[in-house]
């Protein structure tokens, strides 16, 4: 299984970026996908989940109203549409794959290996 983020870069506050997941090697709709996010220093955090059919999304409250998650099932992609950026949301952010689209990590098997967020003031 292999799980690739993109988009990850440098952005002044208040501006925005886009995320993408891609995920090859497993049935891309039998998973719900979820993004995280580590911050130096700190634990890492669930940011936003989405299930195999996109019906229900969860976000952190952090996120809420800012951050939205989606998915394509066809393309085997997730997205993570991030707008109005603050400092506190460097970080380095990780796209995962499993059965149940709660924002616990340990509910994840497979995870790719992050993109780097910065944002500026």
């Amino acid at each position: 299984v292999h799980v690739a983020e993109s988009g990850g870069g440098l952005v002044q506050e208040g501006g925005s970026l886009r995320l993408s997941c891609t995920v090859s090697g497993l049935t891309f709709r039998d998973h719900a996908m979820a993004w995280f996010r580590q911050a130096p220093g700190k634990e890492r955090e669930g940011v936003a989940a989405i299930t195999w059919n996109a019906a229900d999304t969860y976000s952190a409250d952090s996120v809420k109203g800012r951050f939205t998650i989606s998915r394509n099932n066809t393309a085997n992609t997730n997205y993570l549409q991030m707008n109005s950026l603050k400092p506190d949301d460097t970080a380095i952010y990780y796209c995962a794959a499993g059965m149940y689209a709660f924002l616990k990590a340990d509910l994840y098997n497979y995870w790719g290996q992050g993109t780097q967020v910065t944002v500026s003031t």
